[in-house]
């Protein structure tokens, strides 16, 4: 099986962006697993955990499950390059040789 690794907006200025944010990840990674891939969905991992930890524990910890895992492809979430976090993904995915997908391209391909 493939394994694909969701990337997109998670932290927003109030918890309503915040929640579609994590609702638009669990919707990719819902068509990822009807794909027949492996989803790794940080956003899910860590959901409403904001003020537990710093950010950039996260932003570290969602960065070492890519380095550990390697998937096969990241996918690229609406709004993306827009998101720190998840340019600091499609970064280190590039420098990992990950190719990477926007959702609708990815699933143009693949689904």
């Amino acid at each position: 099986m493939k394994i694909a690794y969701v990337a997109g907006p998670y932290r927003a200025g109030h918890g309503r962006t915040v929640r579609q944010n994590i609702r638009a990840a669990e919707d990719a990674a819902v068509a990822i697993w009807r794909a027949g891939w492996v989803a790794v969905c940080p956003h899910l991992n860590t959901a409403f955990f904001d003020g537990e930890v710093p950010d950039l524990m996260f932003l570290g910890g969602d960065l070492e499950i890519m380095r550990r895992l390697k998937p096969d492809a990241v996918i690229l979430l609406p709004g993306w390059q827009e998101s720190s976090g998840s340019l600091g993904e499609y970064r280190l995915a590039m420098s990992l040789h990950i190719p990477c997908y926007e959702l609708d391209e990815w699933k143009a391909k693949y689904d």
